[in-house]
């Protein structure tokens, strides 16, 4: 269903463009000309692309939002403080590196309410090295 509405939204793009191509500007532009003799008038023709356009326009909008319905339709909510099972956590607990206590379960802020230090920081103050 989403591929339907993908490609009606591109041929609502195509034809969009074409007519704001197709519309005459100030400058005369690539719009479809003056002459008294023609098939539409120049204000009938103003008036059919313009009505056209809006409908198009607004055609464009509502695909548009249904693409977005769609597309989070399925998505669930989830926190990446507190969620150990997240894919880019690791599927083990990683080694101390410093010693200290055990990384405590759970995400960083319930680490952080046991005092346990946060991963990678130093447990001692760091002193710069002379040589």
């Amino acid at each position: 269903m989403q591929t339907v509405i993908i490609v009606i939204h591109l041929m609502i793009v195509s034809a969009m463009i074409g007519l704001v191509l197709l519309q005459k500007s100030e400058g005369g532009g690539l719009g479809m000309g003056g002459g008294g003799g023609g098939f539409l008038t120049s204000r009938g023709t103003s008036n059919v692309l313009t009505r056209t356009t809006a409908i198009l326009a607004a055609a464009f909008f509502a695909t548009s939002l249904i693409l977005s319905i769609l597309a989070g339709w399925d998505r669930k909510p989830r926190s990446i403080l507190q969620d150990p099972s997240s894919p880019s956590a690791p599927a083990s607990q990683p080694a101390n590196p410093g010693g200290s206590a055990p990384l405590a379960p759970g995400g960083v802020l319930d680490r952080l309410k046991q005092g346990a230090p946060a991963p990678g920081a130093p447990t001692e103050p760091q002193v710069p090295r002379s040589q």
